[in-house]
C-alpha cells in the first residue's frame, strides 16, 4: 500500500492496476484542468475538479472551497471506482497541491491507500511517458466511508484556541500573502493571529518533486519547535495548498496534524475576526 508519494516509474509499471485521478486545476480558470485532461492525460486516469467534486458550494462565509458532506464524498469516490482495496494515485499539473486535496479527502474518509504522483503531470510528460486523450471513466464501486473527524478542525475550534497556546497554526500561502503585502484572491490581506508561515513550495526540490523525507522532517521540526505535530493545524487560502503541507508532514513521518478547511477565506469573511499582518511573531 502506498500512502504518500509514488514515482513516475512505479506508476508506469502499474497502469491498469490502480485508480489514477487527474486533479489539474487553475484557480483563475476553473475549466482549464478538464480541458487539459481531455487533450492528454495518464492512460486510464479520470478527472476530478476541485470546484465541482472536491468542494461544497461556497456561501461567501464558509470559505472558497468548503468541504463536501461525507455523503457527497462517499458518492464521488464510489463513482470513481474506489473501494476499500483500491490503490489510488492522484496527480495534478506539477507540485501536487490540488492532488493533495484529494489525498487528504480520501484519508479523511478512512481510505489510506492513496498517494500523490511525485512531480505530477509535468514530470510524466518530461519523461515522455504514454498519454491518452478524451474522457475516461471507471466502473463504479461501493465505497465505504470510515470518517476521521479528528483530522480536521473548524472555525469554532480555531477561534476557541486562538490564544491558549495549545495549537500551532501554520499558513501554507506565499510569504507576501501571509504578511499581507499583497492579496490576489481573498477580500482581506493578512493571516490568522499567531500563525507561522510555511509556504508549500518549500516542500519541493528544484525539479518539482518532494524533498527527501529527512529534509522535510528537519524543516518542520524547526518550524514547530516543541509543538507536537498532533497539535499543529494547517491552513492556507481555502484548504488546498495546506493539504500539501499535510502530505509533506506525513511523508516525513510526522503524523497527526490537522486541516482547517475554511482557512483564510473563511476566517477573513467576517470583519469582526482579528487579523495580523507582517512576519510571524517568532
Amino acid at each position: 500500500m502506498h500512502t504518500t508519494l509514488v514515482s513516475t516509474d512505479l506508476l508506469a509499471s502499474h497502469l491498469g492496476d490502480w485508480a489514477v485521478i487527474d486533479c489539474r486545476f487553475d484557480l483563475q480558470d476553473e475549466h482549464w484542468g478538464r480541458e487539459q485532461y481531455r487533450q492528454a492525460h495518464v492512460p486510464g486516469a479520470v478527472y476530478v475538479s476541485l470546484n465541482d467534486d472536491l468542494s461544497a458550494p461556497p456561501t461567501g462565509m464558509n470559505g472558497r472551497h468548503p468541504l463536501p458532506s461525507i455523503a457527497d464524498l462517499t458518492s464521488l469516490f464510489g463513482r470513481l471506482g474506489i473501494d476499500r482495496s483500491t490503490q489510488v494515485i492522484a496527480y495534478d499539473q506539477d507540485a501536487g497541491s490540488y492532488a493533495s486535496r484529494l489525498w487528504w479527502s480520501l484519508r479523511y474518509l478512512g481510505h489510506h491507500a492513496v498517494a500523490v504522483l511525485d512531480g505530477g503531470w509535468a514530470k510524466w510528460v518530461r519523461e515522455a511517458r504514454p498519454v491518452r486523450s478524451g474522457d475516461e471513466s471507471r466502473k463504479p464501486a461501493a465505497f465505504t466511508a470510515a470518517p476521521r473527524p479528528a483530522s480536521r478542525v473548524d472555525l469554532d475550534d480555531v477561534s476557541a484556541h486562538l490564544t491558549d497556546g495549545t495549537r500551532r497554526l501554520v499558513d501554507a500561502r506565499a510569504p507576501e500573502r501571509f504578511e499581507g503585502r499583497t492579496e490576489t484572491i481573498d477580500r482581506v490581506a493578512g493571516h490568522i493571529p499567531g500563525a507561522m508561515n510555511h509556504f508549500f513550495k518549500q516542500n519541493l526540490d528544484a525539479d518539482g518533486t518532494m524533498l527527501p523525507a529527512q529534509r522535510l522532517r528537519e524543516n518542520f521540526e524547526r518550524l514547530l519547535g516543541p509543538t507536537s505535530p498532533a497539535d499543529a493545524v494547517m491552513y492556507c487560502g481555502s484548504g488546498v495548498t495546506a493539504c500539501h503541507n499535510l502530505l509533506a508532514l506525513e511523508h516525513a513521518g510526522l503524523h497527526g496534524a490537522r486541516l482547517y478547511v475554511g482557512s483564510w477565506s473563511e476566517w477573513s469573511s467576517d470583519p469582526s475576526r482579528p487579523i495580523e499582518t507582517g512576519p510571524p511573531r517568532r
